[in-house]
């Protein structure tokens, strides 16, 4: 088995966001070519585009989980029901195991931060922040549930 975790901290700290590495990690197993992928997967980062919302690796959870175990018929509601267990089951882990997946609850914001602007990458961001830890984490809930 590969070790999508690695890869997708390798990813964040090459300075994807959140939701690109953990997508990235598995762009050689979807379908989609990695340059895609990453365009695809880079306004969930920040919590979808720095609102500080829904977790980018949890974003890009349910990408991989669509692109891998997704439906394409429309109106099988039977097919969609087994499709949205399966992702609330992948959230329902990562909020069990990391507590959340709003990342502005995930690291200890307030509301009023979600400014546009990234972040710098310096060695006290990956000290302080818990993202590559979220992003080990996304991609274990994946591994489990998607083989």
């Amino acid at each position: 088995m590969k070790n999508h975790s690695q890869k997708a901290v390798e990813l964040f700290k090459q300075g994807y966001n959140c939701a690109q590495a953990v997508a990235g990690a598995y762009a050689d197993e979807v379908g989609i070519d990695f340059e895609t992928l990453i365009k695809l997967s880079s306004s969930f980062g920040g919590g979808m585009g720095r609102l500080r919302e829904v977790c980018g690796a949890v974003s890009a959870i349910f990408l991989i989980a669509g692109l891998k175990k997704g439906y394409s018929i429309p109106n099988n509601d039977d097919v969609k029901q087994s499709h949205y267990e399966l992702i609330q089951k992948l959230g329902h882990s990562f909020k069990d195991k990391n507590g959340s997946i709003i990342c502005r609850e995930l690291l200890n914001l307030d509301e009023t931060e979600s400014s546009p602007v990234p972040t710098k990458r310096t060695e006290e961001f990956y000290e302080t922040r818990p993202c590559a830890k979220l992003i080990e984490s996304a991609c274990k809930i994946l591994d489990e549930n998607l083989t």
